[in-house]
């Protein structure tokens, strides 16, 4: 029987951080969702946290669960490579877990907002791709807030006057994508992950295959 192993399933590459953004209610996290049971080479970013554990988590699965004391150690030390503080927990990606993961040539998701995606780009812009969704149109995504029927008119409102301020950000990302429809806006930013994880420069094992092709 032929071998039917190809060079492009073998080689090893480096692992890239995927980074998914979008204002409230335009999909973000059913897209994340979506890539996390489909695809076993992405796994979601583990953030550490001065929020005390809830009922039903997991260190190291759903949080790295720190005190304040070790989360400014860590912020001191430059060991995040992106952090903030929201109503009064501290939030952060630490750097070494990542990096390790990288270098193994693993994916890590990320569900941030622009300000953590400025923080990370700027920390290491080799490894990251920036995908923004967008709404199809600004009377959808109220419809959509309107329609999860869990926010009162006035958070509504201010969910739109946020989402309005963070759709002014899309041309800080790589690529935008409309979330017309959700199972084609999945299949779109697949296309993305996968079409970057073949980039030439994420390619490590390339340069022992083609010495090898060209010694033969």
């Amino acid at each position: 029987m032929a071998d039917t192993t190809h060079a492009s399933d073998t080689l090893h590459r480096r692992g890239l951080m995927l980074i998914l953004s979008s204002p409230s209610g335009a999909g973000k996290t059913t897209i994340a969702r979506m890539l996390l049971e489909r695809d076993d080479e992405i796994q979601m970013s583990v953030s550490a946290t001065t929020r005390p554990m809830r009922p039903g988590e997991v260190e190291g699965v759903h949080y790295h669960f720190v005190d304040p004391a070790e989360f400014d150690r860590m912020v001191e030390a430059d060991e995040f490579y992106e952090w903030a503080t929201v109503f009064g927990h501290s939030y952060g990606t630490p750097k070494a877990h990542i990096r390790a993961g990288l270098k193994e040539g693993r994916d890590f998701l990320f569900d941030i907002d622009w300000q953590g995606t400025q923080q990370l780009y700027q920390k290491d812009q080799q490894d990251v791709v920036r995908v923004f969704i967008l709404p199809p149109s600004i009377g959808e995504l109220r419809a959509r807030l309107t329609g999860r029927g869990t926010d009162s008119p006035e958070v509504i409102e201010s969910r739109m006057a946020r989402a309005r301020a963070e759709i002014s950000h899309w041309d800080g990302y790589d690529y935008v994508v409309i979330n017309d429809d959700v199972e084609e806006c999945y299949e779109l930013v697949s296309e993305i992950l996968h079409a970057e994880r073949m980039k030439r420069a994420r390619q490590t094992g390339l340069i022992g295959f083609v010495r090898g092709l060209m010694a033969g």
